[in-house]
């Protein structure tokens, strides 16, 4: 407030985990900023159009993370920075840019550190704070963050401090949190899986918030749980993977965990059971959302028998709804396989400036349409069976890979695996498997075929199957399915079935 930046002003952070990070996200909610978050993977293209696409008037930036230098990519987008006096940059190709406030990079030319935005602050005083407070709205918008979609530039999803206050209200109570847990956070701050169900679960509920470091790495989440006794713990499954595969696992005091979070992607059975068996997690619980709807929209919770937790995506969450639709957008009955979509308080303001993507994803009911395939059964518990996009269908029959994956977990020797669909000049599309085998275990091709016939249809047997290493994921932990599908592609000389 005390350097210029008013109410509605949007202002980027662009840094990994850090303290600097919470303390801006919840700066910004009182001064009435609109936080936009940035993906810390973010390369110049991405910066320059996620500052643009919304008209940041301020930029939080770190220093440098791992390989990325981010001030220097900045002075790249805006060279005028060097002879700039801190808060009056004018950049050609940042036109709304006017502040630069670095974390960690000592005197830098054009930007100001972030110790003196504290020293405005503190010279503002609260009566500042206090004074703008009335005049802000629980459904103003308050946090911008980029989603790429299947297709096109990223859209900026736009939260409201309604939207994402009681999401993460409602997500820690599931995990029945209080004044004594502690969370540990090793999930991306600037994604809602840290800001929202990290951040805000656990201020509504005086939880405290661990994190163990700037970007994840299993040894340094499995000492942050040890060290500092924490009860929660959250990740993407192949988090947990990594820590329960880690050679140092077994010397890990990890007692003091009771529940926790596994979200973000299709959470498979055998996993969540091990991480109940051997990470003393049994309260564990699996949510599942979309960053447009803020982002949870059924969760299970501590009070679920095991079968259901470690199975499901739980029910519905409070003061929301979910429906799941045919192609002609009719309800389906229980157990019947459609596209899943939310309706209610979470259900963001829509898409920064582009009223027409938002008119594809918000219909005029108010349904927010996720993609999703799910099924719900009759005591209202939720299953996800793939995306609308990745559904392979197989001369003219439709597979559920979320069913084949989790087949191909009971496999003593996989620790995890991912199935996609390529193209073939026959079928239309043939299922490719890549697989990756626990610690010290070895398998051919031919292993996993035989494992698969007479237990399954002869049409959900991968025809391509490639051991490897590691997945290509983005910084949230997501399996990046295009990349595994291109390289395929190219590897095999693929090309598309004829069509008319």
């Amino acid at each position: 407030m005390d350097i210029g930046l008013d109410p509605g002003s949007r202002i980027g952070i662009w840094a990994p985990n850090r303290t600097e990070w919470t303390i801006t996200q919840f700066a910004t909610a009182k001064a009435g900023l609109i936080l936009v978050n940035i993906n810390p993977a973010y390369r110049l293209a991405e910066l320059e159009y996620a500052l643009n696409k919304v008209g940041c008037t301020a930029l939080v930036t770190a220093a440098a993370f791992k390989t990325s230098d981010y001030l220097g990519m900045i002075r790249d987008l805006a060279p005028e920075l060097d002879t700039a006096t801190p808060g009056e940059l004018q950049a050609v190709r940042l036109p709304d840019l006017r502040h630069v406030i670095q974390v960690g990079g000592g005197d830098v030319p054009g930007t100001w550190a972030f110790e003196d935005i504290l020293v405005h602050g503190k010279a503002a005083g609260q009566a500042a704070v206090e004074a703008l407070a009335p005049s802000l709205q629980f459904d103003d918008p308050i946090n911008i963050q980029f989603t790429s979609g299947t297709t096109g530039s990223p859209k900026g999803a736009t939260l409201t401090h309604h939207n994402i206050l009681n999401n993460g209200f409602f997500v820690g109570r599931a995990q029945a949190l209080g004044e004594d847990d502690r969370i540990c956070i090793p999930v991306p701050l600037y994604h809602c899986f840290g800001m929202v169900m990290g951040n805000l679960a656990s201020v509504t509920h005086g939880a405290a918030m661990v994190y163990p470091g700037e970007g994840f790495d299993p040894l340094a989440t499995l000492e942050a749980v040890a060290a500092e006794k924490c009860t929660a713990l959250y990740g993407v499954p192949t988090m947990f993977i990594a820590q329960l595969q880690h050679p140092d696992f077994a010397n890990f005091d990890l007692s003091s965990l009771r529940t926790g979070i596994m979200a973000g992607s299709p959470c498979p059975v055998e996993v969540m059971k091990q991480v109940i068996d051997n990470m003393h997690m049994d309260d564990v619980t699996i949510a599942y959302g979309m960053t447009e709807t803020s982002p949870v929209s059924t969760q299970t919770s501590v009070d679920d028998q095991v079968e259901r937790r470690v199975s499901t995506i739980g029910r519905i969450q409070p003061h929301l709804e979910v429906k799941i639709i045919d192609g002609d957008r009719r309800i389906v009955a229980p157990g019947v396989t459609g596209e899943l979509c939310t309706r209610g308080y979470s259900v963001m303001r829509g898409y920064w400036d582009e009223a027409d993507r938002t008119a594809e994803a918000i219909d005029a009911g108010k349904w927010m349409h996720t993609g999703d395939l799910a099924t719900m059964d009759g005591a209202g518990y939720f299953n996800i069976v793939g995306r609308i996009k990745d559904m392979v269908i197989r001369g003219g029959e439709n597979l559920y890979l979320r069913e084949i994956e989790e087949f191909l977990y009971r496999h003593p020797k996989i620790a995890d695996v991912q199935i996609f669909g390529i193209p073939d000049e026959r079928y239309g599309e043939e299922l490719c498997a890549w697989i990756k085998l626990a610690e010290g275990e070895a398998a051919l091709a031919d292993e996993i075929t035989g494992f698969c016939e007479g237990q399954v249809a002869h049409q959900k047997v991968p025809r391509y199957i490639r051991f490897v290493d590691e997945f290509p994921m983005t910084v949230t932990g997501k399996i990046q399915i295009f990349v595994m599908r291109d390289q395929m592609i190219e590897e095999l000389g693929l090309k598309a079935a004829k069509t008319a």
